[in-house]
């Protein structure tokens, strides 16, 4: 039989986490699933700067740190790769590869996946040069040079973090600045190992038999295409959210994102959602724990609405 809890939290990132915290400290049953290890996308991050109470904390230690308070009321934590979820009314139905559970309340909190560019060599070379995490992968390429692809926060976050390892790093960027904020901007023009292209569409990823060995790209001014040569390729322009398992419920929009209102709720009673896979614009692990302690709030009234009797009118 399907095991019951009062809320389903999906994705176990920063806001999950906090979307579970908030839930179990108000004496709701809890149970957080998660394709992956706790923690999400703060795993790949080697520093965090950002992050009120902390000058600096590495991202899987914010990420356990997380995890600790997150279950210290009696929330649960499982593996599960969610597959489904089906809209019961009362209930809810969250299907995975393995197990199927209940909940009266779910909070989706699957986040994004980065997006791909989708050029030759890319398919080839992933795990053999083409990266999309420079925290997992920068250590294979101590001493060499290195591409990142795109000018957001990411791209030249990591990019920094690269210059640590790497003998040069060279950013392709598609337009003529950054999109990235100025106090990341200002560290990348000033760390000698940092180039930059820009105006420049990426063609291909270039490589031998066994790994990458340059990044094609094409001047959009002059049309005249040139291959920086590099053992790396670091790919980080954009993401797409991780929605394809509630395309049933009616929730999302014409790209995938999940709408909801300013209390984390979506358009189906019962169900909400937090984080990077939400319609927004910022995306960041401040705004993440800030909807997951609404969303945990929402919750909690969510089902005390569930559980109010109405007063009968006595008709005589």
């Amino acid at each position: 039989m399907a095991k019951q809890y009062d809320v389903v939290v999906i994705g176990a990132g920063p806001g999950g986490m906090t979307a579970a915290l908030y839930a179990s400290r108000a004496n709701l049953s809890v149970l957080m699933l998660d394709r992956g290890i706790y923690g999400g996308q703060m795993n790949n991050t080697a520093e965090i700067e950002n992050y009120p109470g902390f000058s600096s904390i590495l991202g899987p230690d914010l990420g356990q740190k997380m995890y600790d308070g997150a279950t210290q009321f009696g929330a649960e934590y499982a593996y599960g790769n969610v597959t489904q979820v089906r809209n019961q009314g009362a209930l809810k139905e969250v299907i995975t590869d393995e197990d199927t559970y209940l909940a009266k309340a779910i909070v989706i909190a699957t986040g994004a996946d980065h997006k791909k560019l989708g050029v030759d060599g890319e398919e080839t070379y992933s795990g053999r040069g083409v990266s999309y995490c420079a925290v997992c992968d920068g250590a294979f390429f101590k001493n060499r040079e290195l591409v990142v692809v795109g000018g957001g926060d990411s791209a030249i976050e990591e990019g920094l973090y690269l210059t640590q390892l790497a003998s040069k790093v060279t950013v392709i960027h598609r337009r003529d600045q950054l999109r990235a904020q100025q106090i990341i901007q200002k560290r990348a023009f000033a760390n000698d190992k940092m180039n930059f292209v820009w105006n420049a569409q990426v063609e291909a990823i270039e490589g031998d038999d066994m790994k990458v060995t340059g990044v094609k790209y094409r001047d959009k001014e002059t049309g005249e295409e040139h291959v920086v040569p590099a053992s790396g390729a670091f790919i980080y322009v954009g993401v797409n959210p991780l929605t394809s398992a509630f395309t049933d419920l009616g929730i999302l929009d014409e790209a995938g994102w999940v709408p909801t209102d300013e209390l984390m709720a979506t358009r189906v009673p019962g169900i909400f959602a937090i984080g990077d896979v939400r319609a927004k614009n910022l995306r960041q692990i401040t705004t993440a724990v800030g909807e997951g302690g609404q969303a945990g709030q929402s919750v909690f009234n969510y089902i005390q609405s569930l559980n109010d009797v109405p007063e009968t009118v006595d008709a005589k």
